[in-house]
């Protein structure tokens, strides 16, 4: 039975964080723990992250089809991304932003906070698990595989069809939320995700963009038009970031 997409889909990594620049530090010093204070749900953006996700509403705001639906992971860095976003734009200036628990970051259970240094030495079982099982099957303890996501993103993706068949739809998440729609929507196999995840980071604030297939109706097939799309930052004089989140030695 054919899926009834929305007439278009954009999927959204959120700014750089607080996240992403403490994990930065952790490595470039050696340490095993990265040091971050909050839960990762309430990692906030950095500055930076602040001026990106506002360089990508104001874009957002200048296309003459814009978002009319708007869900966010929970996540405050996400859904402060998915905030800047919808105050700039022009066509439903008052768009509230949805938050969906479905849209959230990989879990990464014992190893949440580990450099890939700190899970080698404190965790090296779950280093080898991972290095024989690969990255899309390996779960941590606690934690989730790039499997687990998938099952609970084909359920959000499922609610999002069902109501927003002829609308058009952005989704502000994480990297391996980005990674995982493809793979979804594209019906990509293990290795053809992992190829394009070797190819580079999912840029913050990259954008991901689908539209139905031209000469159908909204709900017919998606064909990709941008992956990782970074101009909107680039024109406003915002660097560009693609750095891991906090928890990405594990992902």
């Amino acid at each position: 039975m054919q899926q009834n997409w929305p007439k278009r889909i954009w999927i959204v990594r959120h700014g750089e964080s607080a996240g992403n620049v403490a994990r930065d530090a952790a490595d470039l010093a050696g340490h095993s723990r990265i040091d971050i204070a909050e839960r990762d749900v309430d990692v906030p953006l950095s500055a930076l992250g602040e001026r990106q996700s506002q360089a990508l509403g104001a874009w957002f705001g200048t296309l003459p089809e814009q978002p009319d639906v708007l869900v966010a992971s929970p996540y405050i860095r996400a859904r402060s991304t998915a905030e800047a976003i919808a105050r700039q734009l022009t066509v439903q200036p008052q768009l509230t932003v949805s938050t969906d628990e479905r849209l959230r970051e990989k879990e990464f259970g014992i190893l949440d906070r580990l450099t890939r240094r700190g899970i080698e030495e404190l965790h090296p079982d779950q280093a080898e698990f991972r290095r024989v099982l690969g990255k899309f099957y390996h779960r941590p303890p606690a934690g989730e595989s790039w499997c687990d996501v998938i099952l609970r993103l084909r359920s959000a993706l499922d609610t999002i069809c069902l109501h927003y068949a002829d609308r058009s739809v952005l989704i502000v998440a994480h990297q391996v939320v980005v990674l995982c729609m493809r793979y979804i929507i594209e019906n990509l196999s293990e290795e053809q995700i992992l190829e394009i995840d070797r190819q580079g980071d999912v840029s913050n604030c990259g954008v991901t963009e689908y539209a139905a297939e031209p000469h159908t109706e909204a709900g017919g097939a998606l064909v990709l038009m941008r992956y990782n799309f970074v101009a909107p930052l680039i024109e406003a004089g915002a660097p560009v970031t693609a750095e891991k989140d906090a928890n990405v030695a594990a992902r």
